[in-house]
Order: C-alpha cells, then structure tokens, then sequence
C-alpha cells in the first residue's frame, strides 16, 4: 500500500489563509511567486505546519494560516461591477466592504453589472472554491421582472433546457409572482451561474428581462432588513450550514453583528 502524503496541498493552505481563491493560488504557485522554507515551489508542493510560506518574499505567518475565518452577506446594487478594480472608474462592489487587518475578501461567484442582490463574501479562500465548483450544484434562486408574453409552452421549454451557446441551461423552477402590464415577475431557480445565463435563457424565448436580483444562495436567503449596497456578518447558524454543504468544517467562528449605521441628525 501506499503512504498518505505528508502536509497539506499548498494552494489548499493559501486560499484558506484568505489570500484568494484556490485556482489564483494556483496560478501565483505557477508563476514562481511562492517559496517553501526558502525554495520556489512547483504546483502539487504540499507543505507542513513547521515549514515556512513567503509569497512574493513576505512570511505567511502561522496565524494567517489557521485564521479565524469570516462571511459576510452583501446586498449588491444595480451597476456595480465585481472585480477590485476597474480602469472606467466604475464603482465595485469591494469599495463597500468591511476592511480586513488580514487576508482579503473573496467573492463566492459574481453577479453581471446590471444585476442586483445576495452576494457572499468569505475569507476562507477554499470555502469560495467548494462553494463555486460546478460539482456541489449549490442552487441559485432569482426574482426576475421580464417583458413578453410568457406562455406554459415556453415556461415548460425552460424547464425542459435549452441549448446556449457555452451548453446546455435549464430552470429548476418558475414560479409566477405577478404583475401588472407588460412587466411580470418571476422567481426562477438554477444550480450553477454562468456569465448572464438568467438573461440568456429568457432571451432565447424572445422575453427581455428588465430586472434582476438574486435572492438566495443556497440555504442563504437575502435578509428583507439588509438594504441595497450593505453588508452584514453571516449568523453562525447559516456559516455552519454553508461549510457542511461543501463538506467542511469552520474553525473559529467570529462573533455575528450587523454594520453600525449611522445616526440620525436630529
């Protein structure tokens, strides 16, 4: 029989230090960036808890790889962009989240510019990648405002799946939410999040979607209390919930609390 590896997959350890994703510590551990016990390291390095990690010559201190890890929800607003930085001077959505004395925010997926809604945010780097890997199939719910006429036909064509141009799409569920004229509501549920599927999918019925917001995330619902543009930390419950769905287990768990808001003038 074969002996286990020893240590942990180095890109496993710096996502979990919240340096970022699993595939972006990845390409960093590729483009030579990080060392072990002094020595440039290739892909598939594994590492031990005694050993020493510098990326880009600066120590990764044993504190930063067993952190107490933290998620947060975020109620995105309609044109923001989810990238840290954009050269149109466009707002993104990390210019609205709490800082960090260590680590760094990643983004557990993204939503498109013209869409609003549920976001989380972690800064368990190995968390995000679990949560975004196609094969957990963690199901995304959407309240959608669509012009056309929707007709059981094409509804049962959604349902059914439908051919896009990067494969195949299909809705879990739609359910009729009302309205009145040309604009109708909907909620519909998918289990993965392609760039624009949502709108994509609707379009290819010849329906426009006017507006769009996620709502829930798996067991995450988007709180009613949480306003556009605001964040607040994950109840432990809901944190808990969301690691056993990816077969994890959180470490410390920092204390819930809700942003302060500012007080009113009188």
């Amino acid at each position: 029989m074969s002996s286990q590896p020893e240590g942990d997959k180095l890109q496993k350890v710096l996502a979990h230090a919240g340096l970022g994703s699993r595939r972006e510590m990845e390409r960093w551990i590729e483009e030579g960036r990080v060392s072990i016990d002094g020595k440039i390291v290739k892909l598939g390095a594994r590492v031990l808890e005694h050993q020493i990690i510098r990326v880009d010559g600066n120590i990764i201190r044993s504190e930063r790889r067993s952190p107490r890890q933290r998620t947060i929800i975020y109620n995105k607003l309609e044109g923001e962009i989810c990238t840290r930085s954009d050269p149109q001077g466009r707002p993104t959505v990390f210019q609205s989240l709490p800082r960090l004395r260590n680590g760094r925010w990643v983004s557990i997926g993204r939503l498109d510019v013209n869409t609003g809604g549920l976001m989380l945010f972690t800064t368990d780097g190995e968390l995000a990648n679990r949560l975004m890997h196609p094969s957990y199939e963690i199901e995304r719910e959407y309240a959608v405002r669509v012009r056309g006429e929707v007709t059981p036909a094409k509804m049962q064509t959604l349902k059914k799946g439908i051919m896009l141009d990067d494969g195949p799409a299909k809705f879990n569920s739609i359910s009729d939410r009302g309205g009145e004229g040309k604009n109708h509501w909907y909620h519909v549920t998918l289990n993965e999040g392609r760039n624009r599927e949502v709108r994509r999918m609707w379009e290819s019925q010849s329906v426009m979607v006017s507006r769009l917001t996620r709502v829930r995330f798996g067991p995450i619902i988007l709180p009613r209390s949480l306003r556009q543009g605001k964040w607040q930390d994950m109840e432990t419950g809901d944190q808990n919930a969301i690691y056993k769905l990816v077969g994890m287990t959180p470490g410390s768990i920092s204390r819930p609390r809700q942003e302060k808001r500012p007080k009113r003038r009188r």
